[in-house]
């Protein structure tokens, strides 16, 4: 009888779950393969998996970047849609907020007064969007920043011997990291899911973070209103001097466009 009171079976129940628990542990330790599900770029060597993202990038027509970038001494905080025909969004620097959108080769920008300096027009200019003619410096230090394949060249590139990190996750996305000089010259993650798209890159020598997503989605493009707009031909009033709190220095012109200035130099 003693074989089965009550505390008897409670005993034998506790064994049991203990040694159930151990062969569950052990069953998940052993044997997984951290690549099951994803699309197997994470077996690739460091240089294929670089190669696989630049070629996925190169393809997409379009892509959503966010967060900063230090070029020519400057940090500015983008938060850019860009796709094959143009881009809109936001450039921030220390000194001002600019609103930049490009259909084809016009391209559009929305400042504050200040940006306008001392010119006669700057009240009537503030927070309206500004046709910039492609004969104006202006258009030449903020088109790059509207050009998907400009800021792609620049931003995706890895300076040292590159060597596969540790499987991460940017947001939801499950992704592979491949870093270079041991993250002295970067950190590039890339996507474990789908196509292998470039996730978030960290550029070399603390020159910004950006992130990348919503890769090959639609982007809307259209002139501003007829009423938000101001055109004045050929040349812009005069605004500030690059570097006194203006518009960005000029920068090198991107490896893969013609036109305008790479704004990651």
């Amino acid at each position: 009888m003693t074989a089965h009171s009550p505390a008897a079976r409670l005993r034998r129940a506790a064994v049991a779950g203990v040694v159930f628990a151990g062969l569950a542990v052990a069953g998940t330790g052993c044997g997984a393969d951290p690549d099951e599900g994803t699309n197997g770029v994470g077996k690739l060597s460091a240089g294929q998996i670089e190669g696989k993202a630049k070629a996925a990038a190169g393809a997409a027509s379009s892509v959503h970047l966010s967060g900063t970038l230090v070029s020519s001494g400057k940090t500015f905080t983008l938060d850019m849609r860009l796709g094959k025909e143009g881009g809109s969004g936001e450039v921030k620097s220390k000194e001002d907020t600019f609103q930049l959108l490009r259909v084809g080769d016009q391209l559009y920008l929305k400042a504050s007064a200040a940006f306008w300096g001392t010119s006669e027009a700057a009240g009537k200019l503030g927070d309206k969007y500004v046709k910039v003619p492609e004969s104006d410096p202006t258009y030449k230090q903020f088109r790059g920043f509207t050009d998907m394949h400009v800021l792609l060249d620049g931003l995706l590139g890895l300076d040292g011997k590159l060597a596969k990190g540790d499987y991460t996750k940017v947001g939801p996305t499950r992704a592979v990291q491949v870093t270079a000089d041991k993250g002295k010259g970067g950190k590039l993650a890339v996507s474990l899911e789908g196509t292998p798209y470039p996730l978030r890159m960290e550029r070399a020598g603390g020159a910004g973070t950006v992130d990348l997503s919503d890769w090959g989605q639609p982007v809307q493009l259209d002139p501003p209103p007829a009423d938000q707009t101001l055109d004045y031909g050929s040349q812009l009033p005069t605004t500030k001097e690059p570097g006194s709190g203006g518009s960005p220095a000029p920068a090198p012109t991107g490896k893969g466009s013609g036109q305008g200035s790479n704004p990651t130099g």
